[in-house]
C-alpha cells in the first residue's frame, strides 16, 4: 500500500513538474513572439522610410512552372503512348525615380509558357514545343507632381506577343492626364487623352483610335511577399467595340533566400482579338451555312490564364 501511494505521489509531482515547465516555457516563448513582432515593426518603419527616399528604386521577382510526363499503353486515354510537357514563367521588373518634383516609373511584365505533346504512335505529330501563354508589356509614366498626391503626367504604353504574331496585334498607348497615388505603393493613372495605337496585317479588324486611358497598380513587398496587381483599361471614344482591359495579377512568397512559391493570374477583354479569331477559324464550305463573324455577332469570351510554380525574387 505504501509503494502504491509513494507511486502516486511521485506521478503526481511529475505531471505538476511538466505542467509548471509548459506553461513557464509558453509565457517565455509568448515574450519572444512580441519582441520578434516589435522588431518586424521596426524594420518595416525603416523601410518605408527608405522606400519614401528620392533615387531610384529597381526590383524583380517572378515565377517558373513546369511539368513532364510520359505513358506507355495508358489506354484510358486518347493518346496511350506519349510524351508530354509544359514550361512557363513570368518575370515582373521595375526601375521607378522619385524625386521631389516629378516622378518617372517604369515596368515590364513578360509571360510565356510552352506546351508539347510527342503521341509516339503517330509519326506525323509535332514533337516540338509549342508557345501557349504569350505576354509582353512595357510601361512608362512620367509625372510632374502639383502635390505629394496628384501629378500631371503623360504615359506610354507597350503590348504584344513575341513568341507568335510578334506585333499583330500590337498595341501602344501614348496619353496625357493626371496621376493620382492615394497611398505610397497605388498609383492610379487617368488620361483622357490617350491615343491607342494599334498594328496589325488584318487591318479591317484591328483599328486606331483616341479614347481614354485608366490604369490603377499595385506592387507591394512586405517581407518575404512581392505581390503586384495591374489594371490597364482603354475606352475608345470611336465604339466600344475598340475598347479593351487587361486585368494581371502575381503573387510570390520566398521561402528560402530567392526561392519561392508564385502564382499569377489573367483576365482580358478585347472584342477585336475575339473577332480576329472567329474569322481565323469560320469555314465557308460549312453545312449549314454559317454567318460570317462581325462586331454584332461575335462572341466576345474573357480571356483568361493563370500558372503556379517556383518563385523567384531579386
Amino acid at each position: 500500500m505504501k509503494k502504491i501511494v509513494l507511486t502516486a505521489a511521485l506521478l503526481f509531482v511529475a505531471t505538476v513538474s511538466f505542467a509548471q515547465t509548459e506553461e513557464e516555457l509558453k509565457a517565455e516563448q509568448a515574450v519572444k513572439k512580441d519582441s520578434v513582432a516589435a522588431i518586424q515593426a521596426r524594420i518595416g518603419a525603416i523601410q518605408a522610410k527608405l522606400d519614401a527616399m528620392p533615387g531610384w528604386k529597381m526590383g524583380a521577382f517572378g515565377t517558373i512552372g513546369g511539368t513532364i510526363s510520359s505513358f506507355d499503353n495508358w489506354y484510358a486515354q486518347g493518346s496511350p503512348n506519349n510524351n508530354s510537357g509544359n514550361i512557363g514563367f513570368t518575370v515582373n521588373a521595375y526601375a521607378n525615380l522619385k524625386e521631389d518634383k516629378f516622378f518617372w516609373r517604369n515596368s515590364a511584365n513578360v509571360n510565356l509558357a510552352w506546351v508539347k505533346l510527342d503521341d509516339k504512335d503517330n509519326p506525323n505529330d509535332s514533337d516540338k514545343f509549342e508557345g501557349t501563354t504569350d505576354v509582353f508589356t512595357l510601361t512608362s509614366l512620367y509625372g510632374r507632381k502639383l502635390s505629394e498626391k496628384f501629378a500631371i503626367s503623360g504615359l506610354a504604353e507597350y503590348r504584344t506577343t513575341i513568341l507568335n504574331n510578334f506585333n499583330d496585334p500590337g498595341y501602344l498607348d501614348l496619353g496625357v492626364g493626371a496621376t493620382w497615388t492615394p497611398i505610397q505603393d497605388l498609383v492610379v493613372v487617368i488620361h483622357p487623352l490617350n491615343y491607342n495605337f494599334v498594328f496589325a496585317d488584318n487591318d479591317a479588324v484591328f483599328e486606331s483610335s483616341l479614347g481614354a486611358k485608366i490604369v490603377a497598380d499595385y506592387t507591394k513587398k512586405i517581407g518575404a511577399v512581392n505581390f503586384k496587381s495591374n489594371l490597364s483599361m482603354f475606352q475608345s471614344y470611336k465604339s466600344s467595340d475598340l475598347s479593351n482591359v487587361t486585368w494581371t495579377n502575381s503573387f510570390g512568397y520566398t521561402l528560402w533566400k530567392m526561392i519561392g512559391v508564385g502564382f499569377d493570374f489573367g483576365l482580358r477583354s478585347n472584342k477585336q482579338e475575339a473577332l480576329n479569331y472567329a474569322l481565323g477559324q469560320f469555314d465557308a464550305t460549312a453545312v449549314p451555312a454559317q454567318a460570317v463573324p462581325d462586331f454584332e455577332n461575335v462572341d466576345n469570351k474573357l480571356q483568361s490564364f493563370w500558372m503556379l510554380g517556383l518563385n523567384y525574387a531579386f
